[in-house]
């Protein structure tokens, strides 16, 4: 009797704690997959300089890219924005509420620590990138970083 009930026994592997590793690990990568490659729009051909340099990140608290074709059109994320003083006012808007800061900090002579960095195609008309400037400026960025590269691609 006893050999017939351990043929009737099967023995099948416990999926959960496999299911469970790949599951952490989906999450892990979602965490530390960096998304600012998804900013910049690897369809500009960005001007050569010969001093160009890595944008300095130390003691900045974030990064905003505004990729600037060569009709002038802001790109974000790969969508044309209309309307650039609009877009950039929420940023600076969210931008504020992530610094704690009012409107009143800015109006006292500070600024949002945000870097803005600009990726402008070679081509791009500078009174295009002017307002874009401008428009940063007028909702209190101060640090900004043109992008270029060293050597022709």
């Amino acid at each position: 009797m006893a050999a017939r009930f351990s043929q009737d026994l099967k023995a099948e592997p416990n999926l959960t704690p496999i299911l469970d590793l790949v599951f952490q690990l989906i999450t892990f990568f979602l965490l530390v997959i960096n998304f600012k490659s998804a900013e910049m729009d690897l369809s500009l051909k960005l001007p050569v300089i010969g001093s160009a340099r890595p944008v300095e990140t130390h003691g900045q608290r974030g990064l905003l890219v505004l990729n600037i074709d060569n009709a002038g059109d802001l790109k974000i994320y790969g969508r044309p924005i209309k309307n650039i003083e609009g877009y950039i006012r929420n940023e600076a808007q969210a931008s504020m509420l992530q610094n704690r800061m009012t409107p009143a900090d800015l109006e006292a002579g500070e600024e949002l620590p945000t870097t803005i960095v600009i990726r402008a195609d070679r081509t791009t008309p500078f009174r295009m990138i002017n307002r874009v400037i401008r428009a940063c400026q007028d909702n209190g960025f101060r640090n900004f970083a043109l992008k270029a590269v060293n050597k022709e691609t």
